[in-house]
């Protein structure tokens, strides 16, 4: 499909998958603003991103000598466990070969090289670009590469089939107004209806996704209410260990949570989760994260209130017969960098509703 909405960037794609794969230091061989916003937001993650900052001459003479200068610099300067040199537009068009410039600094830390560019039609093109490298160099299997790129085509065939890419153009909208969805939602919750509460969120947005069942849980403690999210042990290091630590929190703050998949399953488990809301039969279903990884026959007759992180996605999940749907706007930037629970929006409004009658 040609799009005419702006969609992600393979390049950021590969930046902040070496970022789950334990890189410390990323080399952005291009322009200094390449990226910019999505390379300062990486710092806060703990992922320091510098850049060879290419200009007009190095367009015409190339900048191996540059990207070296730059590897022996980060190395000297930062110590870093993994480095991981990013392919830009202008290193693809110049034909730059990154990893000569590699092999020629003397530089000892490991690293790899992400040829990629920004003009490629699918993001998950640039996750691919990073795996790769780093299966070739150990620091994967290649049994979760194999599971990386089937995980990736299944959440890519989601966007497709229901989510911001099913359409040439779809208009961003922030949803409904949360103290409204959250009235209903207690209502729900304390009339003694069953109800259902799933997490599938996407990596770190779970810091904030998994706040909302955990207000649920507080507002209406004694509702017939399960609980459901993609915490399981799976995945890129950093990927583990956000899901470790989520589940850890949830369940200190009481949280009756049951564990279906990961983190980076959440585009392949709309039909196990789908089994799991028929077998529950509920009267109404709160779906956060990636709500649209579920197919519409699982939810057809259940009131369902699904809160996602975009804009765009909110026609999409009306047309799967949502009745409510809300959107955590600057979701991402306020989940990169945490190791805790992040308090959202519509978390804070269903706390303040806890004492409130039904």
């Amino acid at each position: 499909m040609q799009y005419i909405q702006p969609r992600p960037s393979s390049i950021v794609a590969a930046l902040y998958t070496v970022r789950d794969l334990g890189v410390d230091v990323a080399v952005l061989h291009g322009p200094s603003g390449c990226s910019f916003k999505h390379a300062r937001l990486l710092e806060e993650d703990g992922l320091r991103v510098i850049t060879t900052s290419l200009a007009d001459n190095e367009f015409i003479f190339g900048g191996q000598q540059l990207l070296e200068d730059v590897l022996r610099y980060a190395e000297k300067t930062f110590n870093p466990k993994r480095m991981a040199v990013i392919g830009t537009c202008v290193s693809m068009i110049i034909g730059e070969d990154m990893q000569a410039a590699i092999d020629s600094s003397g530089i000892t830390t490991p690293a790899i090289t992400v040829d990629i560019h920004a003009g490629f039609s699918e993001n998950i093109d640039g996750v691919i670009a990073a795996l790769e490298p780093a299966a070739k160099a150990g620091w994967i299997t290649e049994d979760e590469l194999t599971r990386q790129r089937h995980l990736l085509a299944k959440a890519n065939e989601v966007e497709r089939l229901r989510g911001a890419a099913s359409k040439r153009y779809i208009e961003p909208e922030r949803g409904d107004l949360k103290h409204i969805a959250a009235q209903a939602l207690l209502e729900y919750a304390r009339s003694g209806k069953k109800g259902m509460a799933i997490m599938n969120a996407k990596k770190e947005t779970a810091y904030m996704f998994i706040d909302e069942l955990c207000a649920l849980h507080e507002a209406a403690p004694d509702a017939d209410v399960t609980y459901l999210a993609n915490l399981g042990d799976c995945g890129l290091p950093k990927v583990r260990g956000d899901a470790e630590r989520i589940r850890t929190e949830a369940q200190e703050r009481g949280l009756p949570l049951s564990i279906l998949g990961s983190l980076d399953e959440y585009g392949a488990l709309g039909d196990d989760m789908g089994s799991a809301i028929q077998e529950r039969n509920p009267d109404f279903l709160l779906i956060v994260g990636v709500p649209h990884a579920v197919p519409a026959e699982y939810t057809k007759g259940i009131t369902v209130f699904s809160i996602t992180n975009g804009p765009r996605q909110v026609a999409p999940l009306r047309e799967l017969g949502h009745q409510y749907v809300l959107v955590e706007i600057d979701l991402h930037p306020k989940t990169l960098g945490v190791r805790s629970i992040v308090e959202s929006e519509f978390g804070a409004v269903l706390r303040s509703m806890k004492c409130a009658p039904s």
